[in-house]
Parts: structure tokens; C-alpha cells; sequence
């Protein structure tokens, strides 16, 4: 039943109309929240935006988790509250009230079932299950299994193993524990372990059983060996061949013969004994001992070997200065530093002279080489004392003064000697004057001639000829 009053519809409670009603009211709740909804999640999100562009960097599975639920609880605050419409100025009653909310609680499972989505959280824990179980096999090798598999055998013992086997990286005892007790127990594991050690090369599994640590069934037959004896080869392959179940399949007798020096070397064996440590109350300490050693003796001790060492020493010291000495007179050039680039004062012996810029080599002979002295080879001018000499031939020329009073100069190196600018090529000659330049490899000279001294000569050269 229908009433006016003033402008204002409502609906009566009595009668059978009210049945109607509410379902007309529900009916149109459902449209309007319908269509509210969509414009608050249709208007109110922005389009997303796509591009052409490579994505820099991939999200890993966390941040795809965490940037959703971001988004889904941004979705549902945003969204206004969703009321029922209804003509003014009438108010709804307590059924109205209950329907709506039953109604609105109807729709929103559904959206929150878009919003949030099962299958990433599913995803996440699938990729985390597998890094649990693989996460310790990078570290351990196949062949560190094979190696911790085969010294188990034959020792029995997890500590000795840790002592005594050389893994490819070093583990700590409980490191090795926790894999061996991985190998028995864990299924995941130890399939993997078993492929990775089937996939290894025979040459590689020969090479690591080789290694095998010894029992203490094998120490005990090698320890029975004397250890004044020499035993060779054949002798341990007797033994492997008496006892084959004993010694491991790929023990040869080198690699027991190896074995017994060692037990050797540590007194290991049967027939030998570790004397024990003196029990006396007096045992001496580092200050005691040093008491009782005697100053006097350890000063008058001498050492053979180095006083013998010591004369060899100076006996050849002694010799290469007699060789120098030897060799003093025969030099026919002296060297002397220049003062001053004035003419030189020459005296009855000098023949001439090569000024440089550094040295002055005087020549008092009649002839003379120059060149670059070495230790083996030592010659009359050495051109090294002037500038770098690398360059210069250990023999790069000879000055010879010809009776008649001339001086030439003659080239017996690889690189040419200028003489005032003209080259003069190996194997050839060239006349010297007074104040003539001579250039080697970049290093200048002048050549000067005692003129007094050679006319002299050429006086008395006349003489004979005249004879």
C-alpha cells in the first residue's frame, strides 16, 4: 500500500504488499551498488599506460608480491561507502537494513578474490623449495663426495677424515658430518650426488681412490715390516697378494713401500720405540742451558769453510791488481780532465791529442785504437768516459801516425766517423790535420798535433831516407 504525504512516498508494513516491495528494494540495491562499483574501480583507477620500451631490470618474485598488495588495498580504500537508494525523507527500516547488508556482504567476496590472487603466494613458495634443498651442493664437489664416501670406509672415523683427506675446499668437522649424514638420510641429496658421481671420469674415480686413506688393518701388516731392513718392491707385493681382502683395490706396492718410510720416519713401526722424556726433577730450561754453555770455546771455534771461502776471495783480489799492474806501462794513452779549451802544453812524449768535452786522451804512441772498453776486451781510447757510448763499437777505429809525419784515422766499426763533416765509412781511411773535428755517434773531438815533436820526426825521417 502506497501513501502520500506532502510530497513524500513511503512504503506501509501492513498488508501483503510488503513482500513486493522488499524485493523491488533488493532488486534495485543490487543495480546501484552494481553501478556504483563500477564507476568507483572504472573512474576512479587510471588506465594503465603501455609501452614499447625493454624493461631495465626484472622484479623479483618479493617485489611482484608486495607491489599487488600495494595496488589491491589502495583499490578497496578508495572506493566510497556503497548505501542503498531510497526517496527522501523516509528512512529504512531494521529488515531494510539487514537485506542490504546481506546483499552487500554477498558481492564483496568476489572482489577480493580478483584483488588479491592465490596463485603468485604459490608461486613464491614452489620457487623457495627447491633453494632449500640445493642450496649446499655448489660447495661440495662430486669428487669431494667420492673422497669423504671412500675414507669413511676404510676408517670408520669422521674426525680422521677431516684430518686426513684434502678436500677441494676446506670444510670444518661439522661441515663434513652434516654431508655425510645428508648421504644417508636425505633422499634429494644423495640422487643427486649419486648422478654427479656417475657422470665422473673413470681416469678421475681411479685417481681419487688412489687416495684412500690407510686402515688400521693395512698400518698393522706394513708395521710388521723391520725397520733395519731394505725392503723393495717385490716385498709388498707379496703382501698384496696374501692379504687382498685387507688392502684397499688400488694399493700397488710403490704406493706401500711410500707409506712404510713414512711410519718409518715417525717411528711408527713394531720394532721401534719413542724414547720418553726424562722424569728427573731437574729438567733443564732455556736459562740453564745457556749457563752451562762455555763463552771461551764458542769464541776460539773457527769455521773452515768460511776462512776458506775468504782466501779464495782475496786471493783473487790479489790477482787483478797485479793484472792492473802489469798493465800500467803498457797504456799509450793517459787521460786527463780539461780545464779550459785553451791550446795544451805538450811535452816530449805526446804526439797529439783528442780533446773532448769532458776527457783529453793524449796519444804517445804511433799507434792507437778507439773504440768501447768491456771487461773482456780493454783498448787505448775508451770513448765511454766521454757520453754515452751504447753505440760505439767495441772497436771503432785505429789512428796510426806514418813516418813521413802524417796522421790517418781509419774506420773498422758499423756506424761511419765524421771528419769535419765528410763521412768516412767503415774499412775506409782519412788524413787527420791540426784542429781537425772528429764525430762518433753524436760524441765530438778535436784533434790536436804537437807540431814541434813532429817535425822532428819528419827531420830525422829525412835523414835516413838521405842515408
Amino acid at each position: 500500500n502506497v501513501k502520500d504525504n506532502g510530497g513524500h512516498c513511503y512504503f506501509s508494513p501492513e498488508g501483503g504488499g510488503a513482500q513486493s516491495r522488499s524485493e523491488d528494494e533488493e532488486s534495485l540495491g543490487v543495480k546501484d551498488l552494481k553501478r556504483t562499483a563500477t564507476q568507483a574501480f572504472g573512474s576512479g583507477v587510471p588506465k594503465r599506460r603501455s609501452s614499447s620500451r625493454s624493461i631495465k631490470r626484472k622484479k623479483f618474485d618479493d617485489e611482484l608480491v608486495e607491489s599487488s598488495l600495494v595496488k589491491s588495498s589502495s583499490r578497496v580504500k578508495g572506493p566510497p561507502v556503497m548505501e542503498p537508494v531510497r526517496c527522501s525523507g523516509s528512512e529504512p527500516s531494521s529488515s531494510e537494513k539487514k537485506k542490504v547488508t546481506k546483499s552487500g556482504g554477498t558481492l564483496t567476496p568476489p572482489l577480493t578474490m580478483v584483488l588479491n590472487p592465490a596463485p603468485l603466494t604459490k608461486r613464491v613458495k614452489k620457487s623457495k623449495q627447491p633453494l632449500h634443498i640445493t642450496k649446499d651442493l655448489g660447495r661440495w664437489k662430486p669428487t669431494d663426495d667420492l673422497l669423504l664416501i671412500n675414507a669413511v670406509l676404510q676408517t670408520t672415523d669422521l674426525t680422521s677424515v677431516h684430518l686426513g683427506v684434502k678436500f677441494s675446499c676446506r670444510f670444518t668437522l661439522r661441515e663434513i658430518k652434516e654431508r655425510w649424514y645428508a648421504l644417508l638420510y636425505d633422499p634429494v641429496i644423495s640422487k643427486l650426488a649419486w648422478q654427479a658421481m656417475r657422470q665422473l671420469h673413470p681416469e678421475a674415480i681411479a685417481a681419487i681412490q688412489s687416495k684412500a686413506l690407510f686402515s688400521q688393518a693395512e698400518e698393522a701388516l706394513l708395521a710388521k715390516i723391520g725397520s733395519t731392513s731394505q725392503p723393495k718392491l717385490d716385498v709388498f707385493q707379496e703382501l698384496l697378494s696374501k692379504h687382498p681382502n685387507v688392502f684397499h683395490p688400488s694399493r700397488s706396492p710403490k704406493s706401500l713401500l711410500v707409506h712404510w718410510q713414512l711410519l718409518k720416519q715417525y717411528y711408527l713401526l713394531d720394532d721401534q720405540s719413542v724414547q720418553p722424556l726424562p722424569k728427573g726433577d731437574q729438567v733443564l730450561n732455556f736459562s740453564d742451558a745457556e749457563q752451562m754453555v762455555d763463552d771461551v770455546k764458542l769464541k776460539d771455534s773457527r769455521d773452515e769453510v768460511l776462512e776458506h771461502e775468504l782466501m779464495i776471495s782475496d786471493r783473487h783480489q790479489k790477482r787483478e791488481i797485479r793484472q792492473l799492474e802489469q798493465e800500467l806501462p803498457r797504456w799509450q794513452v793517459l787521460v786527463d780532465s780539461i780545464t779550459g779549451m785553451s791550446m795544451p802544453d805538450f811535452d816530449n812524449q805526446t804526439l797529439a791529442a783528442l780533446r773532448g768535452r769532458m776527457v783529453r786522451y793524449l796519444m804517445r804512441s804511433r799507434e792507437i785504437t778507439l773504440g768501447r772498453a768491456t771487461k773482456d776486451k780493454q783498448i787505448d781510447v775508451d770513448l765511454s768516459l766521454e757520453g754515452p757510448a751504447w753505440k760505439i763499437s767495441r772497436k771503432q777505429g785505429i789512428i796510426k801516425l806514418k813516418n813521413n809525419g802524417d796522421f790517418f784515422i781509419a774506420n773498422e766499426g758499423r756506424r761511419p766517423i765524421y771528419i769535419d763533416g765528410r763521412p768516412v765509412l767503415s774499412g775506409n781511411k782519412w788524413k787527420l790535420n791540426n784542429n781537425s773535428v772528429v764525430e762518433i755517434a753524436g760524441l765530438r773531438f778535436v784533434f790536436l798535433i804537437n807540431l814541434e815533436l813532429i817535425s822532428l820526426i819528419k827531420a830525422e825521417a829525412a835523414k835516413m831516407t838521405q842515408q
